[in-house]
């Protein structure tokens, strides 16, 4: 267990990726008629860059405790925050659909051990009468986010262009992942 004040801050630091993570699957929708309008995709076509982020995203999550427990948690975690990060740049570059939907399947992956390994985290630095609390709190951030990501997404495509939904994680991602590796340790 940590102490008082460092569980709180444990806790903030895994809502942020938390937030980040699912704020990524709903900020695309509103983008997808410019993408596809951009990359001279069909509706159809465009709807598997939203997708393959789920499907990977998915796919990933029953095999994160073997890779936590062989890798680390901290060390995968950091990880997945840098993937994460030069996919987001990745897809904001992407000047075709396969391309697109390949680094956004890249960031489901990472993304999946960005939902599972804070969970984790929490319950390890939480005692267990606090545990469902911290719970409710990093649910929060899956609660929050898709009701943010629609209105930041389409004010971003409005204003600058649809790149800029993947560009807006960097800076907040590379914020987290500084904080992660200055706050997380490993058990």
């Amino acid at each position: 267990m940590v102490g008082e004040r460092g569980k709180w801050v444990i806790a903030g630091t895994v809502m942020v990726g938390n937030i980040m993570a699912v704020l990524d699957s709903s900020i695309v929708n509103v983008a997808l008629p410019d993408m596809a309008g951009n990359l001279g995709a069909t509706i159809e076509e465009i709807t598997w860059v939203v997708t393959g982020y789920i499907l990977a995203n998915v796919l990933v999550m029953p095999i994160v405790g073997m890779l936590s427990a062989r890798y680390g948690r901290k060390r995968l975690y950091m990880l997945a925050i840098g993937v994460f990060t030069a996919a987001s740049m990745m897809c904001g570059l992407a000047h075709s659909l396969p391309v697109l939907v390949l680094y956004r399947v890249l960031q489901g992956m990472v993304v999946g051990i960005r939902i599972t390994v804070p969970q984790a985290v929490l319950r390890e630095s939480f005692p267990p009468a606090e545990q469902g609390l911290a719970m409710g709190i990093y649910g929060m951030g899956v609660v929050l986010a898709p009701d943010i990501g629609p209105t930041l997404g389409g004010w971003l495509t409005d204003r600058y262009s649809w790149p800029w939904v993947f560009f807006i994680n960097v800076p907040i991602v590379l914020l987290n992942l500084l904080m992660v590796h200055r706050i997380l340790s490993d058990p």
